[in-house]
């Protein structure tokens, strides 16, 4: 669903690639391969052959290579290699041109304890957020029957309400394009056993996120108002959703090894490709269930997804039958939602993904252990899907994906190559200071406590000395990160490929930016002050520091003085608030500590975001809530008390740091949403 990306990673990549695996962004290809990826992405020219003396042979193009065998000699010596290096077990491509289905091939294993291999046309594979075209195709066939409005407030259609954010609702356009300003939703979202699976409606409706961005003004993306477009296409179709797909989508285009259902058949669930982290451990890990399901619970073939692919590029014809009225289909691949300055857009479902010159829409998905993209090219009348069933050595199943459509989009669909000229090096020096610093993703939990995680994620923007700049989040296939050239007023171009980067500017000051590939799905917004690493650090680990010193100084000080045979100093009113302001620091500190750790630990591992655990979380969270204030109170008290009495300018001191760390702490639980009652995230 895509747990969020992709060929970025934030600093707390462990924590932010989970959260954004979930969710999902295509892997856009570059304009010209990545430096040092090797032959497989290399552009590679297309020789001219020459007939006879007498007459000169036409070109022969890029087109023309595309053929069934050339293509397969080059993944035959793409695929096996990147399996191998990136420790995954099984993967299978598919690729159409001209309505029909040029090849589809399997690799690797799909069972590694049976040594099965994978079969295009018999296994499936579990695609992610690819399964959000086909919730968006169900809106739109609802669409062009009149049933549904993009344009309505979505209220309409539902039994639960959403609340209008600055007097704005929000409609199926803002859904489709991820602008429509809700907060990431992440309890829940992948199950491994099907006791944890819930109705679609009692998902939906156990939290509504909350509305962080005006409808139509930030893109966002957001599964959990995909899985409202779905619960849509169930109330107005009268028919379960994962039915409605099956009846209206699956059967015209012959897709019979294909469903949403959960639990699985169980004759397609044998059919299944195992899930692995990597193919070197040998272990099948669980089969993930999806509780918003219209956002990512598709099981699928390769040759289905071919099928899917013709349909869509053939503007919703597949030989006799239509998923689409020709009309609704370009309305759905043309209309196009702005992100930042020029670049790519979010199309109506689709991300737009034009490379080498070439026009494209595409959509990747990731869950745990599945990682996919879908390209068309609707120009070239070209698609190309791929898929893969491991996470891979450090998650590095994505250059699978990312290196094997770009290396495709270099060999079959060249393009000119970039001539930007760029501004003068002074402009660039002044345009890169402007947009230099520190930035929060759109994409994010902003209303409770999983912020922290975005908050010590900051995406960070430096200048270099030649006056690009680099993203650490925005790396290459490498992980080495780019450097990104001006190339016009506020748009940055990387220097090894035609990804871009723009920013917009309010009275002379950069607000937000975004690149390529993410644009069309994801911002970064100018952060707060405090949010800023320096300060955020500081005060929270700086903070957490004090208090843990305090609370070992305290057992080291009377092992001092009773080997010594020193009395304690302190009496009456002083020792009261010694005393009590190292049980409040100890508390705190396990307090704090307990929620960090339990973010942390549920980050790594998506069963303990399981609504079993909601529990554990409220628990937690109370605790936190409960002590935070009482602790600063009682370091304040014993700042006051200390400040008053007779004692070291040392014991003065700490005690100041004491009460400003506890207050630090607590001015954190309440703006990061660490306090609170309930189990919402």
């Amino acid at each position: 669903m895509k747990k969020h990306p992709i060929r970025w990673r934030p600093m707390c990549s462990a924590l932010l690639a989970m959260v954004l695996a979930i969710p999902a962004v295509a892997a856009e290809p570059s304009g010209v391969a990545p430096a040092g990826q090797g032959p497989a992405v290399t552009p590679t020219q297309v020789p001219v052959p020459t007939a006879p003396a007498a007459s000169v042979a036409p070109p022969v193009t890029a087109a023309d290579r595309l053929s069934a065998a050339d293509l397969e000699a080059w993944l035959d010596g793409f695929m096996p290699y990147a399996l191998e290096q990136t420790d995954v077990a099984g993967s299978v491509v598919v690729v159409v041109k001209d309505g029909k289905v040029l090849l589809q091939k399997g690799y690797g294993y799909s069972d590694l304890a049976k040594r099965a291999p994978v079969d295009p046309a018999g296994t499936l594979f579990r695609p992610g957020s690819v399964s959000k075209l086909f919730t968006w195709t169900a809106v739109m066939q609802l669409v062009e029957q009149g049933k549904l409005n993009l344009d309505e407030d979505v209220n309409k259609y539902i039994d639960f309400k959403i609340p209008p954010y600055q007097g704005k609702p929000v409609t199926l356009r803002n859904i489709m394009t991820h602008t429509s300003g809700m907060e990431e939703v992440i309890r829940g979202l992948i199950a491994n056993s099907e006791k944890e699976i819930a109705p679609l409606d009692a998902t939906l409706k156990h939290w509504v996120p909350e509305r962080v961005y005006a409808a139509g003004s930030t893109p966002a993306y957001s599964n959990y108002a995909t899985a409202v477009a779905g619960y849509i296409v169930e109330r107005t179709s009268g028919q379960p959703f994962d039915q409605y797909i099956a009846q209206h989508i699956f059967a015209p285009l012959g897709m019979q090894h294909s469903t949403f259902s959960q639990p699985i058949q169980k004759n397609l669930l044998a059919m299944t490709s195992k899930g692995y982290k990597r193919a070197s451990e040998g272990k099948e890990q669980p089969y993930e269930y999806i509780n918003l399901a219209p956002a990512g619970s598709l099981a699928s073939t390769g040759a289905d997804m071919g099928n899917f692919m013709i349909a869509h590029l053939q503007h919703g014809a597949f030989g006799d039958q239509r998923i689409l009225r020709d009309e609704t289909a370009r309305e759905m691949h043309g209309t196009g939602q702005t992100s930042v300055g020029p670049l790519n857009k979010m199309m109506l479902g689709f991300y737009e993904t034009t490379a080498n010159g070439h026009r494209a829409i595409a959509h990747g998905g990731d869950t745990q252990w599945f990682h996919s993209d879908l390209q068309l090219f609707l120009d070239d009348n070209i698609g190309i899907y791929v898929s893969t069933n491991s996470s891979g050595k450090d998650g590095s199943a994505r250059l699978i994906r990312d290196g094997l459509v770009t290396g495709f989009v270099n060999r079959y669909l060249p393009g000119p190559p970039n001539e930007a000229k760029g501004i003068d090096a002074a402009t660039a020096k002044q345009h890169a200071q402007l947009l230099a610093g520190s930035y929060n993703s759109s994409r994010r939990a902003d209303s409770n406590f999983m912020n922290l995680v975005y908050t010590l994620g900051q995406t960070k923007v430096s200048v270099n000395e030649d006056g690009t700049i680099s993203v650490p989040m925005l790396a290459g296939y490498s992980g080495a990160p780019k450097k990104w050239r001006e190339i016009a007023p506020f748009v940055w171009q990387d220097t090894n490929s035609g990804d871009r980067l723009a920013a917009d500017v309010v009275d002379g000051r950069v607000t937000r930016f975004s690149a390529e590939p993410i644009a069309s799905i994801m911002v970064f917004q100018r952060a707060a002050w405090w949010q800023t690493p320096v300060v955020f650090m500081t005060l929270l680990f700086g903070s957490l520091a004090a208090l843990l010193l305090t609370v070992l100084a305290w057992p080291a000080s009377a092992l001092v003085r009773r080997h010594y045979g020193v009395r304690y100093p302190l009496s009456g009113v002083d020792a009261r608030a010694h005393r009590w302001s190292r049980i409040a620091s100890l508390a705190v500190l396990v307090s704090v500590g307990g929620m960090v750790a339990m973010i942390f630990t549920m980050m790594s591992d998506l069963a303990m975001m399981s609504p079993s655990k909601d529990g554990m979380v409220i628990a937690v969270r109370v605790l936190t809530t409960l002590l935070l204030p009482i602790g600063a109170a009682i370091a304040l008290w014993n700042a006051w008390t200390v400040l008053r009495s007779k004692r070291s300018w040392w014991a003065k001191l700490w005690a100041i740091v004491l009460a400003a760390a506890s207050l630090a702490l607590l001015f954190i639980g309440i703006a990061c949403h660490l306090v609170g009652f309930n189990a919402n995230y």
